[in-house]
Formats: C-alpha cells, structure tokens, sequence
C-alpha cells in the first residue's frame, strides 16, 4: 500500500492544471496592493475626553490666560492712563451690567442674526454665480475680473451708497453684507471648479452626468474643497462688512448690535465698553468658527480620507 500511495501522488500533482502567468502576476499585484493599502489605513481608535481636552480645549484656555495676564501686567506697569487701557475686571464689570441689564444678549442676537441671513442670501447668489462663472467662458472673461475686483474692495466703501439708495434699514445692512461676501462665495467656487481633474469630469460624461447632472454629482463634490475655503472667506466678509455698516450708520430702528455698541462706546469715550464690543465681536466669529465651518472642514477631510475617524 505504502508503494502505491507514493506513486499516486506525483501522478495527482502532474494531473493537476497549473495557473498561468498572468494570473500568478495579477495575484501578486492584489496582495502587494492589499499591503499598500493596509500600510494606508489608519487604525481607528477612539479618543478619550482627557486627550480631546488636553489637546483641543487646554490650548485656548493657556493662550487666553497668556492674554489676560500680560493685559493685567501692562495695566499695572501703568503704560498709559487707566481711561485709555482698562483692566479685565473693568471690562468684566461691563460684561456684567449689560447681562444684569439684560442687553447683552440682545446686542448679540441683533448682530448674529443679520450677519447669518445676509450670508444667506450671498450664499444663494454667489454659488450659481461662481459656477456661471467657472462654466461659461464668455462670462468667466467679462464677470471674473469684476468679481476680483469687488473681492478686493474694502467692504466700508459700499456703506455711503447704501445709506443714500436704500435709507437707514436693514435693507441696507444686507445690500452691504451681500457686496462684500458674494464675490469671496463666487471666486472659491470658481478656484475650486478649476482644479477638478479632467479625468473626473470625462468619466462623468462617459457615464451619462451631463448638464446640471453631472454638475451636482461630479462638480460640486470635487469642488467642495475650494468651495469651502470660499465660504469661509464669505463668512468673514459679511461680519465685517455688517460691523461696518452698524459702525457708520445708526438709526433707532436698527436697533443696537455689536458695531453700533462699539461705536457708542468711542462716542462715551468709555474703553470698557469699547473692549466689550470687540471682545463680543471676537466671540461670535470664533464660535461660528468652531461650529459650523470646523466640522464641515473635518467631514470633508474624513470623507477623502485625509482624516483619521476617531
């Protein structure tokens, strides 16, 4: 039995079909591909409360208090007079009679919530501009270096004309707001549409994304990136074009936001309320900062794999 079995098996072996060569190759490729991938891939742990502190919230908190300790030091040194440099507990008096007032909250909302609807109303304008712009060529060469120019133009030059065509409203505010962010939405739009690959937009059209099809599904994600920066920009644009538009124009039925509170505080000659102003400022655009234009930074990165998932 023992004589049989050794010659079957060598017969077994030969009778067996061998792979070819391509497929012997094609199997090395997927597992060196495989392995590449693996080194890729970035293990997905999660994060502890203690490290997202240590290293998310423990740094602002040390540089704020970095800024209210040399703020403190430089009061003290008596650099200048007390009425032009005010120390933080004056200007946290001031924080605190406004709460206890009950003020602080509405020169807040008067401000966010124009702020946030005229970068509404930019966002529905600027986005099919820029890609009206990035599209047509025609429009590209007559409306882009106009766009640039605006972009340009300091947002303070258009407040006189809106005073003067549209009166003391809040008509007027959001003319502004509109003329100082349209330009950045529209112009990051375009940035991004341009750097696209062209390999993108081809197999879009080779599987039927053509039109406002392929604009939707291929375009607008592969332009998210510099859509996104442009955002951004426009955010800034508007706050501060709306801070100077309560900064000049006052009026009673506007009401008082953050740039008419820092505008009466120059007028009473009181710094206090001056640093309370820009403090609140300072505020609002770091928390619009930190929830909403920061997680949709991360998502965009993790959706392309430029983030770890934790």
């Amino acid at each position: 039995m023992a004589s049989t079995e050794t010659h079957d098996a060598p017969e077994e072996a030969a009778r067996e079909p061998r792979k070819p060569a391509e497929d012997l190759a094609r199997e090395d490729l997927a597992g060196l591909e495989a392995g590449l991938d693996a080194l890729d891939t970035v293990p997905a742990r999660r994060t502890s409360p203690r490290d997202t502190f240590v290293r998310k919230v423990l740094p602002p908190l040390v540089a704020v208090a970095l800024v209210l300790v040399v703020w403190q030091v430089l009061v003290w040194a008596r650099v200048t007079e007390e009425y032009k440099l005010p120390s933080p507990g004056a200007v946290w008096g001031e924080v605190a009679d406004a709460w206890y007032r009950g003020t602080l909250l509405g020169y807040i909302w008067t401000s966010v919530s124009r702020g946030l609807l005229g970068f509404l109303f930019a966002l529905a304008i600027g986005t099919p501009l820029g890609l009206l712009v990035a599209r047509v060529r025609f429009v590209r060469a007559a409306v882009g270096p106009v766009l640039s120019g605006l972009q340009s133009l300091p947002s303070v030059a258009w407040v006189p004309p809106a005073v003067i065509w549209l009166g003391l409203n809040d008509q007027m505010m959001f003319a502004v707001i509109l003329l100082g962010a349209v330009p950045s939405i529209a112009n990051g739009l375009v940035s991004g549409v341009d750097q696209v690959p062209p390999l993108h937009l081809r197999a879009g059209r080779t599987l039927g994304a053509t039109g406002l099809r392929g604009t939707w599904h291929i375009v607008m994600p592969a332009a998210l990136p510099g859509y996104l920066a442009g955002l951004k920009q426009g955010w800034a644009f508007s706050w501060r074009s709306l801070m100077a538009a309560e900064i000049i124009a006052s009026s009673p039925e506007l009401g008082i936001g953050l740039g008419q509170l820092l505008e009466n505080g120059r007028t009473a000659s009181s710094m206090s309320m001056v640093f309370l102003a820009i403090l609140l400022i300072l505020v609002v655009g770091v928390a619009i900062d930190l929830l909403i234009f920061s997680p949709l930074e991360r998502w965009v990165l993790r959706d392309r794999g430029l983030l770890a998932r934790s």
